[in-house]
């Protein structure tokens, strides 16, 4: 199943590459126009972070979340399987970039590097708070959304190297500190691309 994820971005970065470039023939492209959709590539994965959920013990969620930093904020694009049809999932950025037990708690809290309440991303909110994802009748999570107040890049706010964690309920945004989402049933550390 893992297999099954990993493709997402490649081919997400391929298919956007390919539209930049116009969908030109490979076999009528220059070496000029070669060295241009390298550079491109590269461009477009600079600013860019991936974390690969796997279930926690006696769970079946896994998928694959992008992070592409933009210029006021972060675009995030979370594909995930393996949850109930029509579900509602708390979804927060983690202190701790460990997955290593089985529950996931080895995430640690919430990422909250201001010291804020935990809240919606239109209100106070710590920095790792993000929307609740809701699944559709197949169980599949396919949703994009922005995130402000972190960054991809090295900083006080930066997620690298933090995780990741998709809850069993959703999110009621308003239980301290945590909004009541209940266990963690998939965990993935975040890894910003070089």
């Amino acid at each position: 199943m893992k297999k099954h994820t990993a493709w997402l971005l490649p081919t997400v970065l391929m298919a956007a590459l390919a539209s930049l470039a116009g969908c030109a023939n490979p076999d009528t492209k220059s070496a000029s126009e070669d060295e241009h959709d390298m550079k491109m590539t590269h461009h477009m994965m600079q600013g860019m972070a991936v974390a690969t959920l796997t279930p926690t013990q006696g769970n079946s969620a896994r998928g694959l979340v992008a992070f592409h930093e933009m210029a006021d904020h972060v675009m995030v694009h979370a594909h995930i399987t393996g949850v109930a049809p029509n579900s509602e999932h708390g979804f927060h950025l983690h202190d701790i970039g460990s997955c290593a037990s089985t529950d996931g708690t080895s995430a640690g809290g919430h990422f909250n590097p201001g010291k804020t309440a935990h809240g919606p991303q239109d209100a106070e909110h710590h920095a790792g708070d993000m929307p609740s994802l809701t699944a559709n009748a197949d169980g599949v999570i396919d949703q994009k959304f922005m995130l402000h107040g972190v960054t991809v890049k090295a900083g006080t706010n930066s997620i690298d190297g933090r995780s990741v964690i998709l809850h069993a309920n959703p999110d009621d945004y308003k239980t301290q500190p945590t909004g009541n989402s209940g266990p963690r049933i998939a965990c993935g550390v975040i890894a910003v691309h070089p």
